[in-house]
This record gives C-alpha cells, structure tokens and sequence, in this order.
C-alpha cells in the first residue's frame, strides 16, 4: 500500500495590489508553487510527436528556452540531462532563487533570470533558439503578456524552431467558468485577507459547495460541475491557488491560439500528448471519419476538442513546418529511440483515452515491451528488426506513441550525448537528494539516458543517498532514513493512519528499501540514474 508522509505548507497571505504598480501582475506569489516536472518541455519528445505527424523536427536543439518555469524543476534537468544550452525567466524571485541554486550545483549550462516576460523578452544578449517551451502560463497571464510572448517567439525562434505551448482550452472548460468566477469573486469580496490564502480557499469552496446544495438551476444544468468542484477540492492548495485565483484566468480554443501565433509564423504540427495522436482510444469511428473530411488543420483540431470535450492542450507549434515524404519520414521515425522507464512486471497493457480504458494488445506490446525490458535504449528501426514479422512498423509506431504517452517509455539520447551529460545530472541529483532529506516537495530525479526527468519518491532518493554514502544493504538505508525523518518529527502514514513506534515506522522503510533494491535500483542503474 502507498506510504508516505504528509507535509504541511505556510499560510501566506495573497496580495491583489494596484496593476500599476504591483510587480506581480495580478499572479499568485504569496504561496508557494508547486515543484512539478513536465516531459512535454523535453525537447527529445518532440522528435518523435513531430516525425510521427509527417513534420521535420531540428537537426539539433542547440540553444532552448523556458518561460515562466516556476521552481525550475524541468529547466534544469533538461539544462543537466540533455545537450542544449537553456536561458530561462520567472518573475517570481524566490523560485528563481531556487532554480539558480539548482543550476548553480549542477553547473549545467542554463543562465535564469527573475525578470518579467517584457524585460527577459527585450534582452540584447540572447541567441536565436531552436525550441521555446511555455507550460501552464499562457493562461493564466494578460493579454499584453501574452503579445510580449508572441513577439519574442516572432523574433527569437529559429526557422524549424518548434514552439511547446499548454494552455486551457474550450469548450472543456466552457461550463465551469461561471463556478471559477464565484469562487474568485468570493475569495475576494467575502474572505479576510489576513487569514492567509489557504483558509480563504478554503472558504470559497465551501461556499460553493453550500450554493449547491440548495439545487441551482446552474448545477441542474451542468450537473458535472458539482463533481468537478468536488474533485477541486481534493487537490493541493498551492495548486488550486495558482491555477484559479489569479487574477487573469483564460481559457481559449485552439483557433484564437492559431490567430495569436499568426504573426510569428507558426503552423500547428502535432499534440506534445502523445496519445492524442491515437484515435482509437479517442475517437469513434464516427468522429474519425468526420475529421478526416476536414482539410484545414486548426479547424480539425477545434472539431476533434469538441469530440473529446478538450479542457487542457498541449501543442508543438513549428515555425515554417516542412512536411516530410512517406520515405523520410519512415527514416526520421525508424531513427528515435526509446528506452523502458518501468520495470518490465510492473507494465500493464492498458491505457485511458476519451472514450475510457482500453486494453492493449499482447501479442504485438508484449514483444515489444520483452525486448526493451534490459532498459536500454533502442532505435525504432533496431526493434523494427528484432520483431519482424510479429509487430509491423505501423504498430511498432503506434505502441512508440502510446508506451511514451503512458509514461512507460521515453525517448533516448544516443550514447555518447548520455555520457556528456552524466557529470552534470549527477551534480544535479545529489543537490535533489540531499534536498530530500527535509522535505518531500521533489519526486524526480535526472536521467542522462532521457535527458530528462523520472519519477522517484522522496524515500527512494534517501536510499540513493545512503547507498551513494556507503551504506550497502537495504536495512541500511532503512536505518539511514529514519533517522533523518525522526530527528525532523515526521512519521510514515499506512492507509490513513500514522505509524507512531519506531519500529513499525523502521520495519516499514526496510520492507520500502528491499523492493526498491530488487525493482527500482536495477532500472535506475541502467537509466544512469543510480
């Protein structure tokens, strides 16, 4: 059963100043974002998303950017684990502070600035970059910003260059603007300002949740919002606030997206989901017949939102998108690597898309999954080769698409890029791991294989830790975990019960550290991790 320990978060209070003059343009900054790492802003991903829609992806990312990158989690695994230089802005200084202590340890190179997008964009000292990747900001900040950024990729992003950019999107969130706006409105009108954000959240989903209760005609006519503000509010508060109480909240269709991107030259190329390119777990046969009649691609795209009732996108954009032939494009995708990020055991051959779970085919993501079961990188071409005849290369592909959008698999560097960036995750990684000694906020670990992010829980990096210290076995790293988490108060909690003797709390890290030791270590050793 899952185990883990709860930690708790300040109270810090959310300031809505005069927009002349407060530097934080109506943004939450008085409570701290989370430390999330996002795959999609993994340059490598959009190798494969672009050569399987039949578009032609850079010869190389040489120079990268982020804007808005929060703690700075993926800016600096990627600026660690893979071969780019990285230039990157948040405005919020304390998490560029932290960012610039994570690149500070792991001396990669990736020069980040606490400046607001109309400063960081007007730079004189930037190169033209390859890639230029926005996640969860476009959003959430004003139009003005959201020109600055438009410009900057106008001026900035190379010809080929690939844009990644998320957002929230209609008609997904068509019904819950009005429930979005109450809850702000009455957080701002109704809740004491200094009581913190969190109870003021607090406050305004409890409302809500007593204005339905009174049976609105508002609810009987979109009776999946109750469920959604149900669902709202079991998530993390630093979350919520970040997500919903800024002031600017703006979810748009693909086709305003196009209409802002116009002027930059950008063409719609691919989903940054990789499931979304396989219709079969999303579409019916119906829609897919439908969209197929469609010739303009951003129309197709704001018809295919409305099939699966699309709330978040996220998109790779090219600047003059050159479309490869039937041939070089066979060639670009039979060139991609992938590497197994899970144990082998631990894959189940299924999947979600919109129309619900399904199940995977054994007999052609079996073999597949078998021959990447060492952990080591393979070409799609080399697999191609070792499976014939039982998986085709139209299946090989598909499975590429749905393994790597599952999560089960990654794209891989080639070997000698890894072996470049190992020196640099490996800095990174200690700074992570030694970090997780007194806190839980960070889950993932530098992989130079990846040149990106896994995911590996705050007592698997104590492990790493102990053994990196020179700690051999399993109940030493047991041991060596508990005593971190009981000079600090903290207890492990087992199916919503805190474990309160030492014993149980040490024989419960000893049984997490021999499973980590016989599934987890193996994979993190091949993935150069461990």
């Amino acid at each position: 059963m899952p185990i883990h320990l709860v930690q708790r978060g300040h109270n810090r209070d959310l300031l809505r100043g005069n927009p002349m003059t407060d530097w934080t343009a109506g943004y939450v900054t008085e409570i701290d974002y989370t430390h999330g790492y996002y795959a999609e802003l993994n340059p490598l991903r959009a190798q494969l998303a672009l050569a399987a829609a039949g578009f032609a992806a850079p010869a190389g990312f040489a120079a990268c950017c982020e804007l808005g990158f929060g703690q700075g989690l993926s800016v600096n695994i990627h600026a660690a684990a893979g071969g780019a230089q990285w230039f990157a802005t948040d405005f919020n200084p304390a998490q560029a502070g932290f960012a610039q202590w994570l690149a500070a340890a792991s001396g990669a190179r990736a020069a980040l600035f606490d400046e607001a997008f109309a400063d960081f964009c007007a730079r004189t000292d930037l190169p033209d970059f390859d890639y230029i990747g926005l996640h969860g900001i476009w959003s959430w900040i004003s139009d003005e910003n959201r020109a600055v950024i438009a410009n900057f990729v106008r001026r900035k992003l190379k010809v080929g260059g690939v844009l990644y950019v998320s957002y929230n999107c209609q008609p997904g969130w068509a019904a819950f603007v009005p429930l979005r706006d109450l809850l702000v409105e009455h957080h701002a009108r109704l809740t004491a300002a200094g009581r913190g954000v969190v109870p003021r959240i607090d406050e305004s989903l409890a409302f809500a949740e007593r204005l339905f209760a009174t049976s609105p005609l508002y609810a009987r006519a979109n009776p999946q919002v109750p469920e959604r503000l149900k669902k709202i509010g079991e998530q993390n508060r630093h979350y919520l606030a970040h997500e919903y109480f800024n002031r600017d909240w703006h979810p748009m269709s693909v086709a305003r997206m196009a209409e802002w991107l116009a002027p930059a030259k950008l063409q719609f190329a691919a989903s940054a989901h990789l499931l979304d390119a396989v219709d079969a777990v999303n579409l019916t046969a119906e829609q897919q017949a439908l969209l197929q009649e469609i010739p303009d691609p951003v129309f197709r795209q704001l018809v295919r939102d409305f099939c699966v009732n699309q709330q978040f996108r996220r998109d790779y954009w090219v600047k003059g998108a050159r479309r490869l032939t039937p041939l070089t494009q066979a060639e670009a995708l039979r060139a991609v690597r992938l590497v197994l990020v899970q144990p082998r055991g631990d894959v189940a051959l299924k999947v979600t898309g919109a129309l619900g779970e399904a199940t995977l085919t054994e007999a052609v993501y079996a073999p597949i999954l078998d021959a990447l079961a060492d952990h080591k990188p393979k070409t799609l071409g080399e697999l191609e080769q070792a499976l014939a005849p039982k998986v085709n290369f139209g299946q090989l592909v598909q499975a590429a698409l749905v393994l790597t959008g599952a999560g089960v698999t990654q794209p891989a560097q080639d070997k000698a890029a890894a072996s470049n960036a190992q020196p640099t995750t490996k800095r990174l990684d200690t700074a992570l791991m030694n970090h997780a000694r007194g806190s839980n906020d960070i889950a993932f670990l530098a992989s130079p294989v990846t040149g990106g992010g896994l995911p590996v829980n705050r007592f698997e990096q104590l492990f790493l830790l102990a053994k990196a210290q020179g700690k051999a076995n399993p109940p030493d790293w047991a041991a060596f975990a508990w005593q971190l988490l009981a000079a600090q108060g903290q207890r492990l909690v087992k199916e919503g019960k805190a474990l309160e003797t030492a014993e149980e709390n040490l024989a419960e890290l000893t049984a997490q550290a021999e499973s980590f030791a016989q599934k987890r270590l193996p994979l993190l050793r091949a993935l150069m991790v461990a």
